[in-house]
Parts: structure tokens; C-alpha cells; sequence
């Protein structure tokens, strides 16, 4: 059996914590593949004995990547075709267990980080999600604890502002789902209706790929609309429900490819936002078979 160095054991025991950093900066898990790989080439040049906390460190040199990744997506999302929705992500069924990571992983809340400027979001990412102490945070940033904490301050309240007030437990949004699922399988239109709050809103992300709105549709009636025109119909179709970003979702197979992944907000026992991923490139890993994504804080 081959020797494990030091570098790759310590990089291997952060590694799902390193990845769900990228992840929640990036809202993209082939972005932060990429940020990994360049974060454990820097990594394996450095002196261990220099280093007094190699989490921290590991933190510190991913979250710098991530931050140089986050500006250049920026230029590319300026070009992009319709609305963008994060990449989703199948996760283990412990994710939803630790309430806090599952909300931070969330479509929702990762629409949310967007709007945010990238020093802002590695600073909410860093402190509200990981608890990484104002220093180590302002040593990753090349910025002062007193200067961090203030960037923390606008953050938490940025993100107060925007993030949706759900408070809904698992269970009921696994029956909501699993009653959403149900409808659109069977094509019970006025079940289909009742699952739909009033003024649910759908967004959808092709990428100029596959068949999408380019702007959000507000309203049960027209949702209802856009929803008959375009889910797949006819050939070997297939609707099961997933756990995608911790938390119930659905997922649609035609002839064996994996043409959608919806994801549901879910509040008063109705589904009052939808999410829809079609763009290919972003379900690539969804589609290859890959199993669920370990996250960890």
C-alpha cells in the first residue's frame, strides 16, 4: 500500500469542508472542482512545518481562489442567456439533518448570495455558515478584523432583506413534493392547481440550450401555462423525487437523459416558487450518474 503524505492526508480531511466553501461562493460545483484543483497545487508546494493550522490555511487559500473564480464569472453571467440558477447539487440525506448547511446550500439562498459584491459573500459565507473567526477572515481577505466586521454587518443585513421567511419542517416539504410529483406525473391539472400558491413564481435556467423563459413568470395561471408546455411528454419519461441542495426536489428523465431538475420553495403547505434547471451543462454531473455530494462545515 502506497505511503499517504502529509500534504494529501490533511487536504483530504477538509476536502467536503473545502468544497461546500467554493460551492456557497460559486453556486457552482464544476467551479469549485476547478478552484479545488488549484487550491491543492498551491497546497502541495507549502511548507508544512510553517504552517500552524492547516484548516485555517486551507480555508484561507480556497476562499482566495474562489474570490478570483467569482470575478471572473461575473463578466461571463453579464453575457448570460436568461435568468441563472445555481448548479444543483444531489446530496446526502444528513445534509437536511443539519438545518443550518441545508439553508445555506439552498436555491434560494444561493439567489440571495448573488446579490451580494464577492468580498460581501465570502465574508457572509465565512462567518454566518462556517464561524470563522473576524481575524482569520480578514487574513484571507488581505483586509482588517475592524474593516471584516463591518463588511459582515452590511452582509447579515443584506441578506435578511432578501432571503425568503419559510419555516417549514421536511417532512411537510417532502408531502408537498412528493403531492407536486404526483400531479404532474398523472397530469391531474386540478391537483396540479392546488399544490400552487396564487402567486407562486417560476424561474428557469436553459442557457440559451434548452427551452426557457428568459424572465421570471409570476402567477399560478401562467406558471400552470408555461409548466404544460414544457414538460416532457411523449417517449420514456420518468419523474422521481431527490434530495438536491438539502432539501426535496424533482428530477425528469427522458429516454434515459436527464432533461430537468426542479426545485420547490414551499410555505403554507403550497409550493410558492419553483426553480427549474434544463441548461445541460449545469445537470452534466446529475446526469453522469455521480451520487450525492458530501458537504460538510
Amino acid at each position: 500500500m502506497s505511503e499517504v503524505r502529509p500534504h494529501e492526508e490533511h487536504f483530504a480531511t477538509y476536502r467536503n469542508l473545502l468544497f461546500t466553501v467554493a460551492y456557497e461562493m460559486l453556486g457552482s460545483a464544476a467551479d469549485a472542482e476547478d478552484v479545488l484543483q488549484e487550491s491543492w497545487l498551491r497546497w502541495a508546494e507549502v511548507d508544512l512545518a510553517e504552517v500552524r493550522d492547516p484548516r485555517s490555511y486551507l480555508v484561507r487559500t480556497v476562499t482566495r481562489q474562489s474570490l478570483n473564480r467569482l470575478r471572473t464569472l461575473a463578466r461571463r453571467r453579464e453575457s448570460y442567456v436568461g435568468p441563472w440558477l445555481p448548479e444543483p447539487l444531489l446530496t446526502a440525506p444528513d445534509v437536511a439533518d443539519d438545518v443550518e448547511l441545508a439553508d445555506s446550500v439552498s436555491t434560494a439562498m444561493l439567489l440571495v448570495l448573488e446579490t451580494l459584491t464577492p468580498t460581501e459573500r465570502a465574508v457572509f459565507v465565512l462567518r454566518e455558515v462556517f464561524d470563522v473567526p473576524y481575524d482569520e477572515i480578514a487574513a484571507a481577505l488581505d483586509k482588517s478584523p475592524a474593516a471584516v466586521r463591518q463588511v459582515a454587518h452590511r452582509a447579515r443585513g443584506h441578506v435578511e432583506a432578501r432571503r425568503p421567511r419559510v419555516d417549514v419542517g421536511r417532512g411537510e416539504q417532502r408531502a408537498v413534493v412528493q403531492r407536486f410529483l404526483a400531479a404532474a406525473a398523472t397530469g391531474d391539472l386540478a391537483s396540479l392547481v392546488e399544490a400552487l400558491a396564487p402567486d407562486v413564481v417560476l424561474t428557469s435556467d436553459g442557457g440559451g440550450l434548452r427551452s426557457a423563459a428568459l424572465r421570471p413568470i409570476l402567477g399560478r395561471d401562467k406558471v400552470l401555462r408555461f409548466l404544460l408546455g414544457v414538460m416532457p411528454s411523449g417517449g420514456d419519461v420518468r419523474m422521481d423525487a431527490v434530495e438536491v441542495n438539502g432539501a426535496p426536489a424533482l428530477r425528469f428523465v427522458v429516454d434515459g437523459v436527464l432533461d430537468t431538475v426542479a426545485t420547490l420553495l414551499v410555505e403554507d403547505g403550497v409550493v410558492s416558487g419553483i426553480y427549474l434547471v434544463r441548461n445541460p451543462e449545469k445537470l452534466a454531473r446529475l446526469d453522469g450518474g455521480e451520487g450525492p455530494v458530501a458537504l460538510a462545515r
